[in-house]
């Protein structure tokens, strides 16, 4: 068992930001809003606002990595997004980067699985790939999943 977080995940777009956060018990991710990036300031002013809101204390931001695992000018543009971010955040909040790779494409299954074709996701892709990165990032906190032997 792990202690309790409480977590926010981004998935950094330069239109649009998904963001997710943890429940209260830090076990699930849940999609909570998509912020315009076309106004970065906005942007960050939304964030800053869901972190004080929510209390905050642990920040996941997906990396866009090449397919192997190499950074690229993506990277570079969300390290610097969150450079400006960390700024005007408390010293307290701790960081961490998530590799993303295949982070939209599972959100993407998961929403045709629900339904959902490209069209009517639109409004919440970015979302739903928040939430895939905070969960990967709660799923590797909370460890291996213990399965009881049955005799």
């Amino acid at each position: 068992m792990t202690d309790l977080v409480r977590a926010l995940g981004i998935d950094y777009g330069t239109a649009r930001i998904g963001i997710a956060a943890s429940d209260e018990i830090g076990l699930l991710a849940h999609p909570v809003e998509t912020v315009s990036a076309a106004d970065e300031a906005r942007a960050i002013e939304r964030i800053v606002a869901l972190v004080e809101e929510r209390k905050i204390e642990d920040l996941i931001i997906g990396l866009p990595l090449h397919m192997n695992g190499e950074e690229g000018k993506a990277v570079t543009r969300v390290r610097a997004f969150g450079e400006k971010l960390r700024a005007e955040l408390s010293d307290e909040i701790r960081w961490h980067e998530v590799d993303e790779r295949h982070t939209t494409s599972d959100a993407m299954a998961k929403l045709h699985d629900a339904g959902r074709n490209e069209k009517n996701s639109r409004g919440i892709i970015d979302q739903a790939a928040a939430v895939e990165i905070l969960q990967r990032w709660l799923d590797d906190r909370a460890g291996p999943t213990l399965v009881p032997e049955w005799e």
